[in-house]
């Protein structure tokens, strides 16, 4: 392999010199006859007829010195040749930067054919295991893109990839190759561009958006943990007697599917990933956000946007929590019977338990209007309900017909639909035409379903930017998560 490589470099150095000793007496003769044409343009009587010709001959030296050129050229790249064989025993680590080197250099018809997956097994906490799996994705032309080491308390590791396979090599194929190197327990799903952010970074996005916001932690928790349910279960029902399950130790609770963790706003947070076990790694994970929310304590951003309605007045919209509660009952005090008995369905009974539910950050959203004066005059609820989300709305009597519930109601809207929730549902009565105006003013495909009087308008979200335009600079969710709470 030596002797083929310095070959050509001895046989660059031999024929150098001729191609400098032919551009150096091209270039004196190009003096000589220059000098020459320009004696008899100036002192001959066929001055023009000599500089055409001096011009030809200039063009044909030029024509003359690119073919040389070209045939000659030592600076052209040197041909591509084909890669050398790997050494043998495939280290982890050389595995995994060569394959993500590689792959930096391939085309991008490749890359654009590629597939993402999101691959998770147990291994046998042995040297050379890790070796053995970087080797049989290697003879299936697969990259590992990341790898996360999970230690397992008795003994073995959980490896997770995100691996770049081809696109026609089927998921199948690669269980198999995990299995013949001695995976166990191996699970699979497709991953997208987002899980390509390594994963530090994406735990500091996390735990920045738990620190702005309170409401983001079961949000946060659930794109921590990928595909899981998340119930918040509260302290004491609206009865005010204890909740089942709602008694979890500070320190937490890990059982294989199941992850409990001590709600710092009261009661706990229940998480369940029947599919895959939790780690004890990510199980530490989650209970550093959960210790990180409750340090900070109850927040809430405060940006709002002030309106001004038709009618002149002007109104400010933004984000309710635990802190309005007194104002959130004042409104409930000037409220007809009637305004009660459209938004929750019949008496309401111990109102201050029932608002400090819905105002919770756990289990929704709440967006509040306040008049110039700052009394509140109407609040609207997302309430997340499992994998289905209702809105409800509550405006004072003097305050309706205003189009204060359109406002809010398409705020709620368009923060479910960046949630990705795919439909939106409201309960009432079937006389609440003002409930049904708001909902047939979103311009979105709806469902009617009734039943002894109770109406349910279920708003599909497939034409999502059309509630996109009502969306104001408000906080909102991510993610959906499921949860009890009260209608």
């Amino acid at each position: 392999m030596t002797e083929r490589n310095h070959a050509p470099a001895q046989r660059h150095h031999r024929h150098h010199w001729r191609r400098d000793l032919v551009e150096l007496a091209a270039l004196f003769c190009a003096v000589a006859v220059a000098d020459g044409i320009a004696n008899l343009v100036a002192h001959g009587p066929h001055g023009p007829v000599l500089l055409i010709a001096s011009a030809v001959a200039l063009l044909v030296t030029a024509a003359f010195h690119t073919w040389w050129a070209r045939r000659h050229n030592s600076h052209a790249p040197p041909p591509s040749t084909a890669p050398s064989d790997p050494a043998p025993g495939p280290d982890p680590a050389a595995s995994s930067s060569s394959s993500s080197s590689s792959s930096s250099s391939a085309p991008e018809s490749a890359t654009a054919t590629a597939a993402l997956w999101r691959m998770r097994t147990t291994v046998r906490d042995e040297p050379g295991s890790l070796a053995s799996i970087c080797s049989a994705l290697a003879r299936h032309r697969v990259d590992i893109l990341t790898l996360q080491t999970h230690p397992l308390p008795e003994g073995g590791t959980v490896d997770e990839f995100l691996l770049r396979s081809p696109h026609d090599l089927p998921s199948s194929d690669l269980s198999r190759a995990f299995a013949g190197a001695g995976g166990r327990s191996t699970w699979i799903e497709r991953a997208d561009a987002h899980d390509l952010v390594d994963t530090p970074t994406r735990v500091l996005g996390l735990a920045t958006r738990t620190a702005l916001d309170a409401a983001e932690l079961p949000l946060a928790l659930r794109q921590l943990l990928g595909r899981c349910t998340i119930h918040s279960i509260p302290a004491t029902t609206l009865s005010g007697r204890p909740n089942a399950g709602a008694d979890a130790p500070v320190e937490g609770v890990l059982e294989a599917t199941v992850m409990r963790l001590r709600d710092p706003s009261g009661g706990a947070i229940t998480i369940e990933r029947p599919h895959l076990p939790f780690t004890p790694t990510e199980f530490a994970r989650a209970r550093a956000l959960v210790e990180l929310d409750a340090r900070l304590g109850p927040r809430v951003p405060r940006s709002q946007d002030v309106l001004t309605l038709p009618e002149g007045n002007e109104i400010t919209v933004r984000r309710a929590d635990g802190s309005d509660l007194a104002a959130a009952r004042a409104m409930h005090d000037r409220c007809s019977e009637r305004t009660l008995g459209l938004r929750y369905h019949g008496p309401v009974s111990d109102a201050d338990r029932y608002l400090g539910h819905l105002l919770s950050p756990r289990f929704g959203r709440t967006l509040a209007a306040t008049t110039a004066s700052g009394k509140l005059v109407a609040l609207g609820h997302l309430l997340w309900d499992g994998d289905e989300t209702e809105v409800a709305l509550l405006i004072e009597d003097d305050w309706q017909r205003r189009g204060i519930g359109s406002e809010l109601l398409g705020r709620l809207i368009a923060m479910a639909s960046e949630t990705g929730c795919d439909s939106v549902y409201a309960v009432t009565q079937a006389s609440n035409t003002g409930m049904v105006a708001a909902m047939r003013g979103l311009g979105l495909p709806l469902d009617y379903q009734i039943e002894e009087g109770t109406l349910v308008i279920t708003a599909r979200l497939d034409a999502a930017p059309a509630v996109s335009t009502v969306a104001r600079e408000l906080p909102h969710a991510h993610q959906p998560y499921g949860q009890q709470h009260p209608r």
